[in-house]
């Protein structure tokens, strides 16, 4: 018999997740599903991919009606993440350094779907305009070589929240119950990378009383108060930064950068460590190309750069998310369900992301793609023992078909 891919299995059941056995088995299918299907994403073709001994409704049910608890699942997923992440650094002597990175994607959606609930029109900074989408802000993990998605809120604006009687939250908010959730021990230190959408003084104080440090990008219309005299950063640049001036940083990986630090506040953020960048050449009067923030004063100038490139993480784990994992592609149009979805979604990708970090101590290097395809693989050699077994024990070729769900 085909079963299920064995560390799948494990992942779930050691998270103790109270399912029924039926239960289990639909969260089996649809992980094991996420991973072997090759093109579109909706229930249907997970399902298929799976080989899924249940019928369809059966699937949509457990996602739109039936009684699990998405909030046990995110808990117990996120302490059994960090348990990993704690085991590896103790394993390999690592200093107790967490980045928790914060940022939104929308899920775009065609704009026939009026009937799927909680779709409104939101600005897609990848698209460059308002895209017909949900809005979710999330957060990912990095720690010693480990990359998993946390945590999801999905965005609403004022009028669904109006409309809806639901209290509304801005992104901002969002991302600070995210922060304000993150169960770091006391000897661990967290940093906070973000963009400049998140740069606010109510999430950096969040981040404070926590006792996390912010490493995040500033607009160049930020004030700042060089030797008291309050101007925007791009008019200080322009006007008082000269080469001289200037220090040349070089940060692994990323290149040459001319960079003038400034310490002290930041419009209405209290004293932070600035560096204004110029990627390779910098040029008289220009504005600075990258500003960034951080509130640890303590560290130099590579070191925040070096920091902050780790934000790219989460960039990388919306493409995963959504071209391999088809994080965007659901048709479900019951709110519940989608957003039981997207927690089985990012179960899946810390499935993934467990078993490329015990793959790579014996294969360094290793993507979350090259993961997929490897299970992909392995999986398909299951198939191939079985039809062989079947054949040695001259099992009819019409039930091994109908057994695996193929045709002739």
């Amino acid at each position: 018999m085909v079963s299920f891919y064995l560390p799948i299995v494990k992942f779930i059941l050691a998270l103790k997740l109270e399912f029924s056995k039926p239960q289990l088995d639909h969260l089996f299918t649809l992980v094991h599903g996420i991973i072997l299907c090759a093109g579109r994403k909706n229930v249907t073709q997970i399902q298929h991919a799976a080989k899924g001994n249940r019928h369809l409704s059966n699937a949509t049910n457990f996602l739109n009606h039936s009684p699990w608890c998405v909030n046990r699942m995110q808990r117990r997923r996120m302490d059994r993440v960090m348990n990993q992440i704690r085991a590896k650094q103790a394993k390999r002597g690592d200093q107790k350094l967490v980045f928790l990175i914060v940022d939104d994607t929308c899920c775009k959606k065609d704009k026939s779907t009026k009937k799927m609930e909680a779709l409104s029109f939101q600005y897609s900074h990848e698209a460059g305009k308002s895209v017909w989408c949900h809005c979710l802000v999330t957060a990912q993990v990095v720690a010693s070589g480990c990359s998993y998605a946390w945590d999801y809120r999905p965005y609403y604006q004022e009028a669904y929240c109006e409309a809806e009687r639901l209290p509304f939250k801005s992104k901002n908010d969002l991302a600070r119950e995210i922060i304000e959730a993150f169960p770091a021990l006391e000897d661990e230190r967290v940093y906070v990378l973000m963009d400049s959408w998140y740069t606010s003084k109510k999430v950096i104080n969040t981040c404070n009383r926590k006792g996390f440090h912010v490493i995040a990008a500033v607009k160049t219309n930020r004030l700042i108060r060089p030797a008291g005299v309050c101007l925007p950063l791009d008019n200080f640049a322009e006007q008082y930064i000269r080469k001289s001036d200037l220090h040349s940083v070089t940060v692994e990986g990323q290149g040459r950068y001319w960079v003038y630090p400034y310490e002290g506040p930041v419009s209405d953020i209290e004293n932070v460590k600035l560096l204004l960048s110029w990627k390779d050449e910098y040029t008289a009067s220009s504005k600075p190309q990258v500003c960034l923030l951080c509130t640890d004063l303590s560290l130099d100038l590579v070191t925040i750069q070096r920091y902050y490139a780790v934000r790219w993480n989460i960039e990388t784990g919306y493409r995963y998310f959504k071209e391999l994992l088809g994080f965007d592609q659901y048709q479900l149009l019951s709110f519940t369900g989608i957003q039981r979805f997207w927690a089985i979604q990012f179960l899946t990708q810390n499935v993934l992301e467990s078993q490329r970090q015990e793959w790579m101590e014996k294969q360094p290097e290793l993507t979350l793609g090259d993961v997929v395809r490897r299970i992909r693989e392995e999986h398909f050699g299951q198939i191939i023992v079985y039809v062989y077994q079947q054949a040695l024990e001259k099992t009819p070729l019409f039930d091994i078909l109908k057994h695996l769900k193929l045709s002739a």
